[in-house]
Formats: C-alpha cells, structure tokens, sequence
C-alpha cells in the first residue's frame, strides 16, 4: 500500500511517516537482538571446535605419535568484529529514547489525536506493542525463558532498582525547581490533610474491603489481612508522574493542581512507611505495642528526615554557587549533581527520596537562581525539561512492555473490587477531607473540584515498582497483586485519562490563565500581603501573612547574606529594574522603527537622551542585545546622542566624553569601528 501525501494533509502524512519509522525501529531493535544472540552463538561453536582440535594436537604430542612438522592451530586476526553484548545494555536504552521521541512526535503530528487521548495513553500502547513484538521474537527463538520474556531480556521491562534511580529523579527535581512556591506554601495545611489523613484512609479502607471479600470466598485464594494491606498501601497513593501527564493537558486552574500535586508528592511519605510497616509486619510471627508505636513514630522520621535533608543540600548547593563567578560553565553541574546526591542519600537511610528532592529543589530555585548567570539558569532550565520529559516517555512506555508476560493471575473479583474500592473510597475521603479544610480556609474548594480531585487521583509507576518489589517466598499472592497493579494503572490512565478533559470542560472549571503576571500584578499583590499582615498583627491573630513577613525578615537579615553573593536587591530597587528594563524595551522598539532623535518632538528626543544616559553599565551587562543597541544608535542618530549613550561605560568614561564625540562629527565610518569592535572589549 503506497500511501501519498498529497491525497492527505502534511500532518497526517507525517504521522504516517513517524509511524512507520517507530515499526521499522522496533523490527530492527528484535532483529539486532537475535543476530547478536546468534552471532554469539555461532562464535562459541567455533571457539568449541578450536579448543577441541588444540586439545587433540596437544594429547598427539604427548604420547609420542606426533612429529616436529605437526600442524598448529592458530587463531586468525579478524578485520571485521561483531559484538552485541558488549553494548547490548548502552544500544537498547538509546533506541528506547530514539523509539520515545519518535511516537512523541508523531502523536503530535495528528492534532485529532492527541486531542482526544492524552499522551501517556499512546505511550503504553506503543510499549504494548514492542512487548508483544519481543515476546512473540523470543517464542520463535525457543529460548528457554520464553514463558517469561521479562526475566530474559531485563532491559525491555521497567525494573524496580532503574525506575527508582534513575528515572524518577528528573521528573521530581523539574517539578520541585519550578514549583508555584507561594501557591505550594499557602495550600500546604490542605495538601498535608489529603496527603497524610487521605492516603491513610484510602490504604485501610481498600485493605479491609479486600480482606473482606477473601475471607468470604469470593476470591480464588484467601489472602491475610496484612497481605491485603501491603497491597492497599502501594495502590492508594496518588502517582505524580500520571498527575504530572496528565494535569498538564488539561490546563486546570493553579490552585486544583498544587493541591492535587502537592499530595502525590507529599504523599510519598506515607505510601513509604505504611508499605515497609505492613510488609514487615506480616513477617513477624507476633506483632506487640512497641511496634505499632515504632510505625507511627516512623511517619514523622521519614517525611522530616527526608525534608531536611533536601533543605541542608539545596542549601548547601546555594552556598557552593555563592564561589563560582570564575567559574560559570560548571554552574548546572552543581545543581543537578547535589539535588541526586540528595535523593539518593535520603533513599540510602531509607527516608523519603522524593520529598528530599522536592525541598531541595524549592530551596534551590530560591537562593542558587541569584548566584548563577542566565545562561545557566537557561541550561539547566531547558536540560532539565528535556531529561523529565523523555525519563516520562520511557516510563510509560516500558509499563507497556513490562505489562506482557504469562505470569498474571486473573482474578476478576479480585480486580473489579480493587478499582471500584480506588474510586469510591478517594471519593468519599476527598468529599470529607474538604468539608474539614473549608472550615479554614479563605478561598473554598467548590463542588467541582472536590470532583477533579477525586477523580484526578491517578496510579501510576510507583504503584507498579512497589509491586515488583514484594517478596515471591514470603507473598505467595504476589503475581495478583502485580497484575491488578498493571490493571489499576491502566484504568486510570485510560478511562480517567481520556474523560478528565471532557469532564473538565463540561463541567466548567476555571481554567489557568496563560502567561505570566504583570508588573501592577506583582505591585497589588505584595501590597496585599502587607496590608494584611499588618491587619494580623493589630488583631494579635497569626497567620499566613504574619508568617510569611516573618520569613522574608530572617531571610533577607540572615540566610540571604550568608549564601548570595551579592547583597539582594531591597523591593524598590527591584521595581525600579522592572521600570528601567521596561523603558529599554520601549527605547528599542523607537530604535527598531527607524526613527531618529532629529525626527522626533524635542521633549521626546531629550527623554531618549536621559533614558539612554541613566543606564549603568552594570545594566547593559545583564542584557543581550546591548551589542545591538550600541550598533543602532551609530545609526540612527546623531553624534551628540552616540556621545550621551558612550558616557554610561565606566571603563575609559573621559575618553569617551572627550574622544568619541569628536570622531563621530568628523569620521563616522571610524566612529562606527570603534563602538563596534573596542567599545566591547571594553565593557
């Protein structure tokens, strides 16, 4: 079938294209396999063979029958060499990322498409299919593991260990660095009740219910109590790769998605502690007191102990970049490397890694963001959105291979409970929970986001790798508990997934507002925040406000002093910047017009004039068109106003006033020279 792009529009014929090429890659990916495998093969055959006639040329000689003409074998140079397997490991994750940017791409070809599904949904499809593709190469191979083509090939499903330390460190550090700071901390009270009391309430109830319907035989297999809540506990909490998916899509308001991604990630914690406190409790031969206290204890160690631990690195980091004026190409470095270090040093004490990097990067985006330049603020911005970006394509795209094998246990009861139990208890906990925050709070979560809510709480990888990661000797139910998982998952990134954004739209939730708030904006908003901390504190009632003044004080008296480099900006300086640069803008779109200071009004002219003569040199250094700037006033005006813009240098400030002016008059091709090729090696 030859298909032709003029019959079709040129985004369908490029979906068609890309999908093509995503066939061409998986057929070559299993082919590359099993030419290696047999290449292998073939080369020790023949080493067989070599070391067999060796080992007969060796017994000849030994036992007399041989001559001093008996023929050697030798081992030939080879000019051409074909090894696969050492880097089978380095070749296959490549073509997963060629392979997951290949299906993004052409899911973004078709705009009917992705409209109507969202991108996680394509993804898992696209991974089904390499896993079915895999198994059925594996079933033709004969290998021995063919029954299980995820314990023969590793690298085709998500494994735990890689899931855990390697993939979902970018997508947690991307969204601690540019988390909605203010909107987090002033929905934190709110948050911290859905993430604790919630999860909690999700994890007994699910785990009871289904220890319900076991104990009354409705299952194929009776499962104990704790079983059932190891299980709950890894299936109650909310996922925040999915939510990320997700939520972006569907461009929901600021304060609906902090508060349902505050608890996906806050939530952590609790789906930590309870999974290991179940988990261990049902290896125990008889559980006491002390325990159940121990348990309790452990929420408070593990989600403070992994917030301070993210707090003391990002610190740290910020005090590093406080040293690296000189040095600035390693500045990113810093900042990727510590927030890693942090993750993994809460893993390693078994704390909360995703609250460590949640904090550190919340910490960092607040004080490392005044010691870096722009241009590593702009590398680790774009770095940092590429990385989470394509660690979320390989995740769900190996949910899709990993969820093709032979082991699952098809309990429907089982199943159909777990989903049904997800979805009415998240309801029922998120309708109450918002009874009790509303009573606090000023700005009242209304009816259709408590629905958003409920509804948004979607399951993900973790769920998954903590399934995984249950033991085969000591849960003998745990193939149940993996396939419901990769059920549950699929159900709520499917149905939920594909629904949520008709449901939203249908139901009219405030959308987010596009773009970023103005300068009146910014001005209204802190003069708010004054005008009602100081309302908090006539009254004697502490809130917010109070806190939040509070913080700034002892940030800017102490913490700011000790990790920025330079002595931070007070507010009015600050206004009086946004003013300057805005003033600039205007000054260059007059220049970018073409007018000139001899064709404007002469109060207009002399406005420029101060306006051009008022900028420091410092200013000029932090934009990047002022190379430009100098090139367009030679230009367009006259030597006097060349001569008023030339006295803001202070490096050779005399010579300018004295020299420059003169040469323009007289040489202009000079003067023209000199601003574009000394000046700069000046400034």
């Amino acid at each position: 079938m030859i298909w032709s792009c003029q019959e079709t529009s040129m985004g369908t014929c490029g979906y068609r294209v890309v999908t093509l090429g995503v066939i061409l890659v998986l057929i070559f990916t299993v082919n590359i396999h099993e030419v290696g495998a047999s290449v292998a093969k073939t080369q020790l055959e023949n080493t067989g063979v070599v070391t067999t006639q060796s080992q007969d040329i060796d017994a000849a000689a030994t036992s007399g029958h041989g001559s001093s003409n008996s023929t050697t074998a030798h081992h030939r140079y080879h000019v051409f060499h074909f090894d696969f397997d050492n880097v089978e490991a380095a070749y296959v994750v490549s073509l997963w990322i060629f392979i997951a940017s290949l299906a993004k791409i052409g899911f973004h070809l078709n705009n009917k498409l992705s409209s109507i599904f969202p991108e996680s949904c394509l993804l898992i499809i696209l991974g089904i299919i390499v896993g079915i593709i895999v198994y059925l190469a594996l079933l033709y191979n004969g290998s021995p593991s063919s029954a299980n083509p995820a314990q023969y090939s590793p690298q085709y499903s998500l494994n735990a260990k890689t899931f855990f330390q390697f993939l979902l460190p970018p997508i947690i550090l991307d969204a601690g660095y540019f988390m909605p700071n203010r909107a987090f901390f002033n929905n934190i009270g709110t948050i911290l009740l859905y993430a604790v009391i919630g999860t909690c309430w999700n994890a007994a109830s699910i785990g009871l219910t289904l220890w319900g319907i076991t104990s009354l035989g409705l299952t194929s297999s009776e499962i104990p109590l704790l079983h059932c809540l190891v299980f709950s506990s890894l299936i109650s909490a909310v996922d925040p790769v999915a939510v990320l998916a997700v939520f972006e899509e569907i461009h929901v308001n600021e304060q609906l998605h902090i508060v349902v991604f505050g608890e996906s990630l806050l939530n952590d914690a609790v789906t930590v502690v309870l999974y290991h406190m179940f988990m261990d409790y049902a290896l125990q031969d008889q559980l006491i007191v002390i325990d159940i206290f121990a348990g309790i204890l452990q929420f408070f160690v593990v989600g403070i102990g992994g917030v301070l631990i993210g707090v003391l690195f990002g610190l740290f980091c910020a005090f590093i970049t406080k040293y690296t004026a000189h040095v600035r190409v390693i500045e990113p470095i810093f900042v990727f490397l510590l927030a890693y270090l942090a993750y993994l040093t809460a893993e390693m004490f078994h704390l909360s890694g995703i609250m460590a990097l949640t904090f550190c990067g919340i910490v960092m985006k607040n004080y490392v963001v005044f010691n870096i330049s722009e241009k590593s603020q702009t590398t680790i911005k774009y770095f940092l959105k590429m990385l989470s970006s394509m660690t979320e394509t390989v995740i769900f795209m190996m949910l899709g291979t990993s969820a093709v094998k032979d082991n699952h246990v098809w309990d429907v009861v089982f199943i159909v409970v777990t989903i049904v139990a997800c979805l009415v208890y998240r309801a029922i906990g998120t309708i109450t929970l918002t009874w009790i925050a509303n009573k606090y709070r000023v700005s009242k979560l209304k009816a259709v986001d408590q629905f958003v809510m409920a509804y948004g709480g979607l399951r993900g990888a973790i769920a998954f790798a903590l399934a995984i990661l249950i033991d085969d000797a000591n849960f003998k139910d745990k193939d149940l508990f993996v396939t419901a998982t990769i059920l549950v998952v699929m159900f709520t990134v499917f149905v939920q997934g594909i629904t949520i954004k008709p449901l939203v739209n249908a139901l009219k939730v405030k959308k987010k507002q596009g773009g970023s708030s103005t300068m009146g904006e910014q001005i209204h908003v802190r003069l708010v925040d004054h005008m009602m901390a100081a309302v908090e504190d006539i009254t004697g009632y502490r809130g917010n406000h109070t806190l939040r003044d509070k913080w700034e004080y002892y940030d800017n008296k102490y913490l700011k002093k000790f990790l920025l480099r330079e002595k931070q900006m007070t507010k009015e300086h600050s206004i009086m910047r946004t003013h300057s640069k805005l003033s600039l803008k205007d000054a260059m779109h007059t220049m970018h017009s073409g007018f000139s200071t001899a064709n404007m009004p002469a109060n207009n002219g002399q406005s420029l004039l101060r306006l051009i003569s008022n900028w420091s040199v410092n200013s000029f250094h932090d934009q990047e068109n002022d190379l430009e700037l100098r090139q367009r006033l030679v230009i367009n005006y006259s030597p006097r106003t060349c001569a008023v813009f030339l006295n803001i240098s202070h490096v050779g400030g005399v010579l300018d006033m004295l020299f420059v002016p003169c040469v323009s008059c007289a040489f202009p091709k000079i003067s023209t020279l000199f601003i574009n090729e000394i000046l700069p090696s000046l400034f």
